[in-house]
């Protein structure tokens, strides 16, 4: 809605917006599922293409746009972190001093919902909630406010009226409550208080803890069986930012989609306005090029990676060789005796060899070890499979797709998941052998794995294809089978077979020196830049006089730590960049380039000098491409700022397209 042209004869934008669309649909009152104050100008309806149609043509409609459905994003990590010590990111500064500056931050998680009476959400100790927190936990037939919150959960709501206006499948318990596991293991990951003896079923035991243990967390359950709708996100984002979060964490998304069609990005944009850091997971669908969610500059954009810990288990075939994989198995072993393996003949089913559900024939698979190849079920699911079928332990095996990337699970029989060339070589062992054998073991949790962090294959990867000269992601966090808490209504796997229970599962701030600002005008000024309507601009940055009277000349000339670079129909791509010193007074820094043979970069001045804090000086930096150089070609570099105490680095990536 144009929510500027709202009648003096209305007391508030709610009762405009409901009196404008009984006037021009038949719709019921009820239809109106939410109206929105903060995140965005307007309401969501159930409503018929008709009706869409004729509020549509209304001169006070901005846009009429459809629900979108988006999907989840599914102890070791703070000491890998350096966030144990004394050092690292955090020096000058006791972890006691790090630890009461965060404890009024407030953490707004928007996922499944949330298991209160995990460990990790202790109170412990904790001071009194902040004056200045107006949010609130919701009452549910399961969860009872002054039982299930406290001075570290401190809100739990739940959004449903979009899930519940499109789920066939039958409605869920409306609660705060997880049902899923997803959002305590999301919110305890950023904010958990720390809790000694963790593990999951003695894997990775030792201290958890979030990131933030004495942060303050607030859940807004927006994902249900069926995903997460558009309409119930943005009603939890525009009341977090009413409630007063600092912090809103969303591991979830639905591709990528202009800024004014994207829900999150949308919402986003009034918490920046806000002042809230908006974090969003990347995706989890690679290593597939072009397949990032959440790539809007105002959000910061987070890809997966791994840390220095694994879960090893190992295949022993019957030539006598031995192969490594992981696993989070459990359960009692197998024994030493080799027993015969099986592959793609289980049955004779086409899809055996990927061991979907009824594709294994007992009488073959009764009793041995099945190989498994990666792909279209959840790796958990082949395991059940397996077992139902009587097989005593499976080899999965990861194809092209996911290459040599390994994720470790807690299966329900002995498995060993191992990676793409090992899996080869299994396979063809098992074809060519008169009577292939296997032994499956396990080997717990090992630390120190080099080299770490890697990006892990799961991870979204780019380029942007909403603004290519925005390089994204952003950074990458630990992602890759990380201990957290756990629902007690759920069995590790998710599986509803799985009757195992665990308090914890497995799933997959600082100084500078400079830093690299934008106000909410540059963004306008880039979204002016995408030659976006003022129409389409005034959905994202809500503004009534909103004009382009500033434009970049590109998007890439938004002031953003990284630069994208996109050679096109000219060989020379020129930006600049401006930064502020929020460390000492009087700091020198001296500039360094790295690139392709096929690039040269210069950047002028080559040094900074910055007397006084809050300081900012401007560089510009020149990209000349060589001629002659194929298009589709990609290429990776850096430009640096450094002296003693910082290196500030800005990746830079490089495209050739076809003119």
């Amino acid at each position: 809605m144009k929510h500027h042209q709202k009648p003096l004869s209305y007391a508030t934008h709610s009762d405009w917006y409901s009196d404008h669309f009984q006037s021009l649909t038949s719709a019921a009152p009820d239809s109106i599922l939410y109206t929105y104050d903060s995140a965005y100008h307007g309401f969501a309806a159930a409503l018929s293409p008709e009706e869409a149609e004729s509020l549509r043509q209304s001169d006070s409609v901005l846009g009429v746009y459809e629900d979108t459905v988006y999907t989840l994003h599914t102890t070791r990590t703070p000491e890998f972190l350096g966030l144990e010590t004394d050092l690292g990111p955090w020096i000058g500064h006791s972890l006691q001093e790090l630890n009461q500056a965060s404890q009024d931050v407030i953490i707004g998680v928007l996922d499944t919902g949330v298991w209160p009476e995990s460990k990790s959400f202790s109170d412990a100790n904790m001071p009194d909630v902040p004056s200045r927190w107006r949010g609130e936990c919701e009452a549910a037939d399961d969860f009872d406010p002054k039982i299930h919150c406290n001075k570290k959960l401190i809100g739990a709501r739940f959004f449903s009226r979009g899930y519940n206006m499109a789920a066939s499948d039958g409605k869920e318990t409306q609660s705060p409550r997880d049902g899923d596991g997803h959002g305590t293991h999301t919110a305890s990951t950023a904010a958990g208080s720390q809790v000694e003896n963790a593990s999951l079923l003695g894997y990775a035991s030792g201290k958890a803890r979030g990131m933030a243990p004495q942060a303050r967390l607030a859940t807004y359950k927006v994902c249900w069986k069926s995903g997460c709708l558009g309409s119930d996100i943005l009603a939890a984002m525009d009341r977090a930012i009413l409630d007063g979060v600092d912090v809103l964490s969303l591991s979830l998304g639905g591709g990528s989609a202009p800024y004014a069609r994207d829900t999150i990005a949308i919402g986003a944009f009034a918490a920046m306005e806000k002042g809230i850091v908006v974090s969003c997971s990347a995706g989890n669908s690679g290593p597939a090029k072009a397949s990032l969610a959440n790539v809007a500059p105002w959000i910061m954009t987070v890809g997966a990676g791994t840390i220095d810990r694994d879960f090893p288990a190992f295949a022993v075939l019957g030539n006598g060789e031995k192969y490594n994989g992981v696993s989070l198995y459990s359960g009692e072993g197998m024994g030493s005796k080799p027993v015969e393996l099986v592959y793609n003949k289980a049955g004779g089913n086409s899809s055996s060899n990927l061991c979907l559900a009824g594709s294994l024939d007992p009488a073959i698979v009764r009793g041995k070890v099945v190989l498994c190849d990666r792909g279209i079920s959840a790796r958990v699911e082949k395991g059940a499979v397996v077992k139902e079928a009587g097989g005593v332990g499976m080899i999965l095996a990861n194809t092209a797709a996911s290459g040599e990337e390994l994720v470790a699970d807690s299966h329900l029989l002995p498995a060993v998941a191992v990676g793409r060339k090992v899996g080869d070589v299994i396979r063809q062992y098992v074809k060519t052998a008169e009577n292939p054998t296997a032994v499956l073991s396990f080997g717990g949790t090992v630390v120190n794995v080099k080299p770490s962090p890697v990006v892990a294959a799961f991870s979204s990867r780019g380029p942007n294809t909403v603004t290519p000269q925005i390089l994204k992601p952003d950074v990458i966090g630990p992602g890759l089978n990380i201990l957290a808490a756990w629902p007690q209504a759920v069995g590790p796997t998710g599986l509803e077979k799985d009757t195992r229970r665990t308090q914890f599962n497995i799933m997959s701030a600082l100084s500078p020196g400079l830093v690299y600002d934008a106000t909410p005008d540059d963004y306008v000024a880039f979204l002016c830049s995408l030659d976006y309507t003022i129409e389409m601009i005034q959905v994202v940055v809500k503004r009534p006089n909103v004009t382009c009277a500033r434009k970049f000349r590109d998007p890439g000339q938004l002031n953003y730590p990284s630069f994208s670079v996109v050679f096109g129909k000219s060989r020379v791509v020129r930006y600049t960049r401006e930064l502020t010193n929020v460390g000492a007074a009087g700091s020198v820094y001296r500039v360094s380039a790295e690139a392709p043979s096929n690039v040269v970069v210069s950047v002028k001045p080559s040094n900074l000098v910055f007397r006084n804090v809050g300081d900012k000086q401007r560089y510009t930096v020149t990209f000349v491409s060589q001629k002659g150089v194929d298009p589709l070609t990609n290429g990776f570099g850096s430009v640096t700022w450094k002296n003693d105490q910082n290196q500030v680095r800005s990746p830079v990536s490089f495209t050739w397209t076809r003119v």
